[in-house]
């Protein structure tokens, strides 16, 4: 796994009504986080989820190593977390929703992090050169799904799926696939944004469904806005469902305890 530094910032959360394709939970808030953190530059692969669990849960195994993991449940993230934690490298977690979409917009404040969007289906030209999405993730792989149904994609094929991770243009902080792909499980429970200005934000303290962002290869253009989210159930298994990690170095770690036992 690789990790980018993602500098402590101030940035505008969610989305203005009058973006194409706004929804009505992105209430657009003012979100300051006051600490730097690491964040994973790929979603996690299958090689790397078999290497630390022993299993592969992907239904697109034949996408190879290399390919994001996917059909693991937030609960099954949060063991995958807690095993690699063992290790001492330093503290691995999820990111807050707040966390990934400052990563995700990487300085934009635009629809997807390379500017606007005009179209909300399956033909959107605007993301072919950084998303997988449901238009350009055809695949020829035994074992893709099939969606030769699908209205009006950007490539005709009859068969998609996910595909290697990094094979896209990454943002400005060198982030890939952080539209498309698959979904990324973010730390949070899902639910109504607040309205005025908040600092490091983690959430509602409980709710039914975690929250889920970045889209898929089976998504509409829609879905893979910066501002998107989605909520599933805590043991939800989906093919269009992964996740990145979150990096506290173990020095970073040392000086958190040092400053807590001085306060």
């Amino acid at each position: 796994m690789t990790f980018n530094l993602i500098p402590a910032g101030t940035f505008m959360m969610g989305s203005s009504e009058d973006e194409t394709g706004s929804r009505d939970d992105e209430t657009l808030h003012e979100v300051t986080l006051t600490k730097s953190f690491y964040m994973q530059t790929t979603e996690v692969t299958q090689k790397q989820w078999e290497v630390v669990t022993g299993e592969n849960p992907s239904y697109f195994q034949n996408c190879g190593d290399n390919c994001p993991v996917e059909r693991a449940s937030w609960d099954d993230v949060q063991e995958f977390i807690s095993k690699i934690n063992q290790r001492g490298e330093g503290t691995y977690r999820l990111p807050t929703e707040a966390e990934w979409e400052y990563a995700a917009r990487a300085g934009s404040d635009t629809a997807i992090y390379t500017g606007s969007m005009t179209s909300l289906g399956y033909n959107a030209p605007e993301l072919d050169s950084i998303a997988w999405y449901g238009g350009n993730s055809c695949v020829d792989y035994s074992g893709g799904r099939d969606c030769s149904g699908w209205d009006e994609k950007q490539y005709s094929c009859s068969s998609c799926g996910t595909h290697p991770v990094a094979r896209k243009v990454p943002n400005a902080w060198g982030l890939y696939d952080i539209s498309g792909n698959v979904r990324e499980w973010c730390q949070d429970w899902y639910g109504s944004y607040p309205a005025d200005s908040v600092a490091d934000p983690t959430g509602p303290s409980s709710g039914e469904e975690r929250v889920a962002r970045g889209g898929s290869w089976n998504d509409v253009a829609r879905g893979c806005r910066s501002a998107d989210r989605y909520g599933f159930l805590s043991a939800d298994r989906r093919f269009s469902l992964g996740f990145r990690l979150v990096l506290l170095p173990k020095s970073a770690v040392s000086q958190d305890r040092q400053a807590s036992r001085k306060n």
